[in-house]
C-alpha cells in the first residue's frame, strides 16, 4: 500500500521550519531591530552556526531572537548569554503550529493509573508482576507534551511527594482540570521541602526521578549538559547530578528545537543516547529502515565539553519521535555478572536499544544490564519505558512510507485558509478525516473508528492472556522455591520469568501498539504465553516428583 498523498502531507511537516521571523507589530519590529547585533560577529566563533543559519529560511532571525546578554557577551567572551527556551519564542511566528501543540485533551485526565482495569494492566496484576520497582507507587497514563515535566514532578515515585502545585495557582483545581496552555512548571509549582536530599517525604512514595530521565521530558539544559550525560568540570549538570538542582532548572515540556533546528529551521534530533544509538555499527532498526534519513553528526561543543546534534536531510519521525517513544535506559540497575549496583556514573544508565522485542533480551544480556530483581522470584527483570517506535518499524503503515505525523500530526487549514501541521500529537480518531480517511477513501469515519476499536479489543483481551500466565508463573516460582526443588531448576525458572516478562511488560508499556503493529504484538504475546506455560508445567513436575519423595 503506497499512498499519493504521503508526500504533501510530509512536505507540509511543521512547525518552525517555514517562514521569516515577524514580529506583532511595526513598532515591535523596530524595538527588536534595535536591538540585533551583528551576525558576522556571533559566526566569528560559533562556526557551526554558520553553516546553519547563513542563507537558511531563518536567515533573517536575528541572534537577539532567542538569545539575551549578547552585548556583554561580544564585549566579553566569558559572560555568557542567556537562551530562551521557551516554545512560546517560536510561537511568535508559528502561531497555528504553537497554539495546537498546548490544546488540551480533557479525555485526558491527570494521574489515570495504569494499573486501573480500563488500563492496560489492571491491577492487581500490575503492581505483583513489578515489585518492588517505583512504578507500583504510580504509573500514570500520559496526557500530553505539554504536561510532561509537571506531571513527572508530581508523580508518587519521582521525587517523593516534595513538589505541590502552588495553592495561590489553584493547586489541585488547576492540575487536574482547568488549564491547559504553555506554562513554566516553577510558576505553578513549589518545593515543599526545600533543601532536604532526593527522598520520599511520605509512606507511599519513592525518590526514583535522576538526570537522565528527565531529558526525554525537556532540553531546557541542552546547553549545559555534555554529551551522554558524562560529567566535565564545565558542564552544569551530569547523569551523576543532583537531580533536584536539575529540575529545578528544567520549566518547559518538549522544546521544539528537539525536533526543529533553530538556526536552519531544519530536521534534527538532539537525544544523546539516540545518536549514540543511531552511531553505533549496526544493530538498531535504523539501520535496517530504507526510508531513514541521512543524519549528520555535529559537534556543537564550544564550551569545552562535546555536545552532539544529528541533523536530518529529511523529516524522519522513526527518530524525531523516537527521541521520546521509545524503550530507554534511564536509571541504576544491576549488573549481571558482578551483581553490583550499576550507577548513574556508568554510561549503561543512559541507553537506547533501539530493537524490536524479539531482540531486547539479547541486547541487554549483551549489555549485561538488568533494572531490578523481582521481590517474589529474584529473577532480575527489566522496565519498559514505551517503545512506539520500535513497534512501528516494520508495521504495514511503516513499510509503506507512512510516518508519525500522517496519523498523529495532520496538515489542515486555519480560519484564513493557510495550510499548516497540527501540533496537537493526540489519536488520529479526534481528526479522521485527516488522517485515516486519506488513504482509505473506502471508509467513513464511523468505520474507520470501529476497525481500530476491534483492533484494541483483541489486543487487550491477549494482554489479559499473557499476564495471567506471568502471574501464574510467579505464583508456582515462590511456591517450587518454598518447596526446595534444585537450585538449578530454581535459576533456570527465573531466567524464563525474564523472558516471559519481555513479551508482558514491553507490551504494557507501549502506546497504541494494537494499530501499529498489531501483527508483532500478537506473536510476541504468544510467545511469552507459551514460555510462562512450559516453565509451569516443568515446575509442576518437578515438584510433584519432591513431594513424592517425601512421603
Amino acid at each position: 500500500m503506497k499512498h499519493n498523498l504521503i508526500s504533501f502531507w510530509r512536505h507540509a511537516i511543521p512547525a518552525f521550519a517555514l517562514g521569516f521571523f515577524v514580529l506583532a507589530s511595526p513598532a515591535a519590529l523596530a524595538q527588536q531591530k534595535s536591538k540585533n547585533v551583528n551576525v558576522s560577529q556571533c559566526y566569528a566563533c560559533h562556526q557551526p552556526i554558520q553553516e546553519f543559519h547563513a542563507g537558511s529560511a531563518h536567515k533573517s532571525v536575528n541572534c537577539v531572537a532567542c538569545h539575551d546578554k549578547l552585548s556583554e557577551h561580544l564585549a566579553k567572551a566569558s559572560a555568557r548569554p542567556t537562551t530562551n527556551v521557551n516554545p512560546a519564542a517560536c510561537g511568535t511566528c508559528h502561531k497555528n503550529q504553537f497554539d495546537t501543540a498546548y490544546k488540551m485533551n480533557t479525555k485526558k485526565v491527570a494521574r489515570h493509573e495504569k494499573a486501573l482495569n480500563t488500563g492496560p494492566t489492571p491491577d492487581p496484576a500490575f503492581t505483583k508482576l513489578m515489585l518492588p520497582h517505583g512504578f507500583t507507587k504510580e504509573h500514570a497514563e500520559p496526557r500530553s507534551h505539554a504536561f510532561m515535566v509537571v506531571d513527572q514532578y508530581i508523580a508518587d515515585r519521582a521525587f517523593g511527594g516534595r513538589f505541590k502545585p502552588k495553592e495561590e495557582k489553584g493547586g489541585w483545581r488547576w492540575y487536574g482540570l482547568q488549564q491547559g496552555g504553555n506554562f513554566a512548571a516553577w510558576d505553578i509549582l513549589e518545593d515543599k521541602h526545600p533543601g532536604e536530599p532526593h527522598k520520599a517525604f511520605k509512606p507511599g512514595y519513592t525518590a526514583a526521578a535522576n538526570p537522565v530521565c528527565m531529558s526525554c521530558k525537556s532540553q531546557d539544559h541542552i546547553l549545559d549538559w555534555a554529551y551522554m550525560g558524562d560529567p566535565h568540570p564545565n558542564a552544569t549538570f551530569s547523569r551523576a547530578s543532583n537531580v533536584i538542582d536539575v529540575a529545578k532548572a528544567v520549566n518547559y515540556a518538549v522544546n521544539c528545537f528537539m525536533c526543529h533546528d533553530p538556526h536552519s529551521a531544519k530536521p534534527r534530533v538532539v537525544r544523546d543516547a539516540l545518536i549514540d544509538a543511531i552511531t553505533r555499527p549496526g544493530g538498531t532498526l535504523f539501520h535496517t529502515d530504507p526510508h531513514a534519513a541521512k543524519i549528520n553528526v555535529k559537534e556543537m561543543g564550544l564550551r569545552g565539553f562535546t555536545r552532539k546534534i544529528a541533523t536530518l536531510d529529511k523529516y524522519d519521525m522513526n527518530l524525531q519521535c523516537g527521541q521520546c517513544h521509545v524503550e530507554y535506559n534511564c536509571n541504576p540497575g544491576i549488573d549481571m555478572d558482578s551483581n553490583e549496583a550499576v550507577t548513574m556514573a556508568d554510561r549503561r544508565t543512559n541507553y537506547f536499544p533501539f530493537v524490536n522485542v524479539f531482540d531486547l533480551g539479547k541486547t541487554y544480556n549483551a549489555l549485561k544490564f538488568r533494572d531490578f530483581r523481582h521481590a517474589i522470584t529474584g529473577a532480575r527483570l527489566w522496565k519498559a519505558q514505551h517503545p512506539d517506535v520500535e513497534v512501528y518499524y516494520g508495521s504495514k503503515h511503516q513499510l509503506a512510507g507512512v510516518q508519525c505525523n500522517d496519523c498523529h500530526m495532520p496538515k489542515v487549514k486555519d480560519k484564513a485558509g493557510k495550510p499548516y501541521t497540527v501540533h496537537w500529537v493526540t489519536s488520529p480518531k479526534n481528526y479522521i478525516k485527516e488522517t485515516c480517511l486519506v488513504c482509505h477513501s473506502d471508509m467513513n469515519e464511523t468505520q474507520a473508528v470501529y476497525t481500530i476499536d476491534v483492533l484494541k479489543g483483541r489486543y487487550y483481551g491477549k494482554l489479559r492472556h499473557v499476564e495471567f500466565w506471568l502471574t501464574r508463573l510467579v505464583d508456582k516460582i515462590e511456591e517450587a522455591r518454598n518447596l526446595g526443588i534444585d537450585a538449578a531448576l530454581l535459576t533456570e525458572a527465573q531466567e524464563a520469568h525474564w523472558e516471559a516478562h519481555i513479551h508482558w511488560e514491553w507490551w504494557g508499556a507501549v502506546n497504541g501498539a494494537y494499530f501499529h503493529n498489531q501483527d508483532q504484538s500478537i506473536d510476541s504475546m504468544n510467545l511469552g504465553m507459551d514460555i510462562s506455560q512450559k516453565m509451569i508445567t516443568k515446575l509442576d513436575a518437578e515438584m510433584a516428583k519432591v513431594r513424592t519423595a517425601r512421603k
